[in-house]
């Protein structure tokens, strides 16, 4: 959430990056200057009545000490005139501040100034790619044929048990995931960052924290009865460890990670690109998440990239570094890479990782502070990414790594699965 301070100094401003963004409404900028017009008149004549109060209350102290209680009853009934009058003034003011917050949610993050203009993935800018690009096998098949041949994962019965975007993994396929998600893990820690086992519903604080609400409410699996979400991915439980707490500076930078499940209820929704792992409802993910100094926030941001890359070159997999334009990026974001990861059966490229600088966006809405070396409070800043999601990445190494009678697994991964290949 963008800080009310800096909307209204800064309205022009605002505007312009919303246009890099395609954000339509940018009438909502007026919107939240007025209202936050209105809240501070009202937050004045509050605050002049309750100052008014509190010097009569002192005087009525005053006079019944000296023993003069008639004076002293007269001020009583002003102030009791004054409460009256306060009491409407301190109910608009707590409506107002509703309509303000209630606007300034629906406000995306600024882009960078590096981001660039664009609406659709098209216009995303390759920043750079690696790997090579196999040359399959005569014959060779999509994951979701080689899932099926060498019996690893059953689309088919995840329908049955649950639905479509649910799959099963069996046998080899379950203990790939296994040892990618132990393997992603010992590589980010390895990293400096620390692991964590978070939980996989949050309460609803948690979900707006992030931002996932209310921009993404209907991605997400909501558990009514108790007003609990499925999480959409770690970052979400993860970065609100440290809502509502003032750091100290010398704790940054703070490297987090986590394995977790994720849900999204948007999966399959779209009509094409959805055979196979391609777009899963529930599938496994390995997050870091870092909360640092907001003049260090872009060098970490590279230095998560460089990260996630060396993970994805151990993988043995062409891919492909993407800066993302302004219309292609998420509510939250001011700026993003995609990694795009090569898929040889299918002969295109699948995205298995977004790597995000979310600057103060979401440290404003959980209150995630910290006090500089001269003892002034700040907004730290907050930044994620995928370290890896897994289907695609299951999808590629199937698909890139065939050969006849047998899937080959990248060096990186033998010792984690047991075995050099899947046979």
């Amino acid at each position: 959430m963008l800080q009310v301070a800096f909307v209204r100094q800064n309205v022009d401003f605002v505007k312009e990056r919303l246009g890099v963004r395609n954000f339509a409404d940018t009438g909502l900028v007026d919107t939240i200057v007025a209202l936050d017009d209105q809240r501070r008149k009202l937050q004045l004549d509050a605050d002049t009545t309750q100052s008014k109060i509190n010097a009569f209350s002192k005087e009525i102290g005053a006079l019944m000490a000296k023993g003069q209680k008639p004076e002293a009853e007269q001020k009583k009934q002003e102030v009791a005139t004054l409460k009256a009058a306060l009491a409407p003034i301190a109910g608009q003011l707590a409506k107002v501040e509703e309509e303000l917050n209630a606007a300034l949610v629906l406000l995306p993050n600024l882009p960078a100034a590096a981001v660039p203009r664009g609406k659709t993935p098209e216009d995303n800018i390759t920043i750079r790619e690696g790997g090579s690009k196999p040359t399959l096998p005569a014959g060779a098949l999509a994951h979701w044929d080689l899932a099926k041949k060498y019996n690893l994962i059953d689309f088919e019965l995840g329908n049955k048990i649950t639905g479509s975007g649910f799959p099963v993994y069996i046998n080899k396929g379950a203990k790939l995931q296994r040892a990618l998600i132990q393997y992603f893990l010992d590589y980010n820690t390895a990293a400096g960052y620390t692991e964590y086992q978070p939980p996989i519903m949050v309460n609803e604080a948690s979900a707006r924290g992030t931002g996932q609400l209310p921009d993404k409410e209907g991605q997400m699996y909501h558990v009514g009865e108790d007003n609990l979400y499925l999480i959409p991915t770690a970052e979400v439980p993860v970065t609100n460890i440290f809502r509502d707490e003032i750091l100290k500076e010398t704790r940054f930078p703070i490297r987090m990670t986590a394995y977790t499940p994720c849900f999204r209820r948007e999966a399959g929704s779209y009509g094409k690109d959805v055979r196979g792992l391609n777009r899963l409802h529930q599938f496994d993910k390995v997050e870091i998440v870092q909360l640092v100094d907001p003049v260090k926030s872009y060098a970490v941001l590279e230095e998560m990239v460089l990260h996630v890359e060396k993970l994805l070159q151990s993988l043995e997999l062409p891919y492909r570094i993407l800066r993302l334009c302004g219309g292609d990026m998420g509510f939250t974001s001011a700026m993003t890479y995609d990694f795009e990861v090569f898929s040889a059966a299918q002969e295109k490229w699948l995205e298995v990782s977004s790597v995000s600088n979310f600057e103060a966006f979401q440290t404003n809405r959980m209150k995630i502070r910290f006090k500089d070396a001269s003892g002034k409070t700040q907004l730290a800043h907050s930044l994620n990414g995928s370290s890896l999601a897994l289907p695609r990445i299951v999808a590629c190494i199937l698909e890139n790594h065939q050969q006849e009678g047998a899937i080959r697994l990248p060096e990186a991964l033998r010792s984690y699965f047991g075995a050099d290949s899947i046979r």
